[in-house]
């Protein structure tokens, strides 16, 4: 595991990335009061913003799906990173070298902040150049490839397509004149390494710049144009600090939003099926990079889907996430056909639905758009199957069914592709249909699917824990026991209405709170969710702790006490907008606010005081009819003093 990042480094990052600078990046934000900014949400459609920001509180929250949280736990969500991820990218961003604790254990390489910059400015330059080279006139055969595939100049900006010219060093100089030097060039991965010095790793080939979910360009990868070109048809940029293949989807900058929204991620096989299908209307594709699809692309598509039993979403009681799908397009080959096979295995680590989409005659998605245009690319995608139906018909191929040792091998072999369906509900069907494919008894395939099940044959889905954001190093700890939901308060109810606006009051105005909110009990509010927001309030130290941290640290501080039910009611809470919020008038409403709640709380103590009393015969028990009735004063004394303005 690697090291946990030190808390005050967190604590830093929090502060000195401004959450709304980091929102608006991503949506349009507006006014909605002071000190409160709104916008349409980008995590769920919707026509009317719900979506609010509160950067005095360094907190968001949607009103409309419920996700909230701190600036961190944004990044986490909109570009689908883990939270030291998030962590590291933003402390990129505001200038902070982090330090890491030693946990023991192996420790990942981490370029220093200064020098990642100066890695990724290479090739944000290099990307530059590329594109600008595409239109000069030694790039015809670049242009002529993309025509010949339907796509226009447009086309090509839209996705950064470049040039690479002929020549060894045509970058290398070009870079070098930036102020770069050749160890950070080689370090980069754009440069070679030979016995007379360095060159350009690209030469006379078709660009695509490769982005990690930020939208950083970490690579490149080159499609060869001369038949002289010796090497590879395609050349990704090697292994570097930045480019990880198994870590980079092509495409996966532009499609993130989309596959969180539409909850669909589409897996092609390249760069220009990619192109192809987003031009198509198909804007949730990505492709790898150079290698097969494997764990650590489902870990990313996971993150963006949401799919996931320890984090936020739609589940079922069975903690299944719903309504995801992972749709992979393979050409009809038995190379496309093996591929299909090889991602079933990966099928067990998604709660997704896991489809596959084939052309029956063989193209891909960008000879799909070329021969019969957008409609068909769309067409493809919606007629999916099952990856598992797919992988079983494939199986099922290999064997000449008309013979008795054809069925019985088969059956062998299909038998544990049933078995492996994660959904149990589905495997007696497909047992079923198993036993017509084949043309075989259907209880002896279900014999044979059961005995598979029992070898293990079909291991479970990998249930993924998702780090606790507000925890510095979540990465990698263990998942929180589940904790049964809060009742949802009524917004009918007047007490609930009452009790929920103090604390809105509370947690972003601690400084104009009166101190006797801190004399309340643990029994001050009637509604569960309230109280046990009061109870993290009181964890956290009061509106005196409150009033001297100030208002971004309060509110952190108090989802740190919360527990993990109640950390979206506080965030929620800290970013609701109040009736009353002008700067001039902001100190007394608030004083106001939670003066009506002592006086509600005091007044419901006058009630039970007063039933007490009732309850009581003073000429059974004078003294402790007398005992009540001195308590029946004392709190109608308090209640008196409030509200004639006595208590501060």
């Amino acid at each position: 595991m690697a090291g946990l990042i030190r808390r005050e480094d967190v604590e830093a990052v929090r502060d000195r990335a401004r959450i709304d600078e980091i929102v608006s990046a991503h949506v349009t934000l507006k006014t909605a009061g002071v000190g409160s900014l709104k916008g349409l949400c980008p995590f769920h459609d919707e026509r009317s913003p719900s979506f609010h920001v509160r950067p005095g509180v360094g907190r968001w929250h949607c009103f409309g799906c419920g996700e909230g949280g701190d600036v961190i736990s944004f990044v986490q969500k909109i570009d689908g990173l883990t939270f030291v991820e998030a962590v590291e990218y933003l402390a990129d961003r505001v200038g902070i070298q982090l330090r890491y604790e030693d946990s023991g254990g192996p420790q990942r390489p981490r370029e220093e902040p200064g020098r990642r910059q100066r890695l990724l400015e290479a090739h944000r330059v290099a990307a530059q150049y590329f594109s600008e080279q595409l239109f000069a006139s030694g790039a015809q055969a670049a242009r002529a490839f993309l025509a010949e595939r339907s796509f226009d100049r447009a086309d090509a900006e839209h996705f950064g397509v470049g040039y690479a010219p002929t020549g060894w060093d045509n970058l290398q100089r070009h870079l070098q004149g930036r102020g770069f030097t050749q160890p950070e060039l080689v370090a980069s991965g754009l440069m070679s390494q030979g016995q007379r010095g360095i060159y350009d790793r690209f030469r006379g080939r078709l660009v695509w710049p490769i982005r990690d979910v930020t939208g950083e360009i970490v690579g490149f990868g080159a499609r060869r144009l001369y038949d002289e070109d010796q090497g590879p048809k395609y050349l990704n940029t090697p292994e570097t600090s930045l480019y990880k293949k198994s870590h980079v989807l092509y495409g996966i900058d532009l499609a993130k939003r989309e596959i969180a929204k539409q909850k669909r991620v589409v897996v092609v096989e390249g760069y220009t099926d990619v192109m192809a299908a987003h031009l198509s209307g198909v804007t949730t594709a990505v492709a790898t990079c150079g290698t097969a699809f494997g764990s650590d692309h489902a870990r990313i598509v996971r993150r963006l889907l949401g799919d996931t039993t320890a984090g936020g979403g739609m589940q079922l009681a069975s903690g299944a996430s719903v309504g995801g799908e992972v749709v992979f397009t393979f050409d009809g080959d038995a190379a496309g056909q093996k591929a299909a096979v090889r991602a079933f295995g990966e099928d067990q680590r998604f709660y997704a639905q896991t489809f596959v989409a084939v052309e029956p005659s063989g193209m891909d998605p960008c000879e799909l758009r070329m021969a019969r245009g957008p409609d068909a690319v769309r067409a493809l995608v919606d007629g999916r199957q099952p990856l598992f139906e797919f992988v079983i018909r494939t199986t099922l191929a290999t064997f000449d069914l008309d013979t008795a040792e054809g069925r019985v091998g088969a059956l062998r072999a299909a038998a544990p592709v049933v078995a492996g369906i994660r959904d149990a509900a589905l495997r007696p069907e497909y047992a079923r249909m198993l036993a017509g494919w084949i043309g075989m008894d259907a209880e002896r395939v279900r014999r044979e699917v059961a005995a598979a099940a029992k070898r293990g044959s079909a291991p479970g889905p990998v249930r993924s824990s998702r780090p606790d954001a507000s925890r510095p190093g979540g990465e990698g700890t263990e998942p929180e026991p589940t904790v049964p939901a809060l009742p949802t308060p009524d917004p009918r109810d007047p007490v609930a209405r009452r009790e929920r606006l103090a604390l809105v009051a509370v947690l972003q105005y601690p400084q104009h709170v009166p101190p006797v909110f801190d004399d309340l009990g643990e029994d001050a509010f009637a509604v569960p969710a309230w109280r046990a927001v009061h109870a993290a309030i009181r964890a956290a130290g009061g509106v005196r702790e409150g009033a001297t941290l100030g208002a971004g640290h309060w509110v952190e501080a108090v989802v740190e006490q919360a527990a993990e039910p109640v950390r979206g009611l506080v965030t929620e809470l800290a970013v609701a907008p109040l009736p009353e919020d002008r700067e001039n008038v902001v100190g007394g409403y608030v004083a106001g606010v939670v003066r009506g709640l002592v006086d509600l709380g005091l007044t419901r103590r006058v009630a039970d005081a007063k039933s007490r009393l009732q309850r009581l015969d003073p000429a059974a028990d004078l003294a402790a009819y007398q005992e009540a009735f001195a308590a029946l004063l004392a709190v109608e004394a308090e209640r008196r003093t409030l509200r004639e303005g006595e208590i501060a």
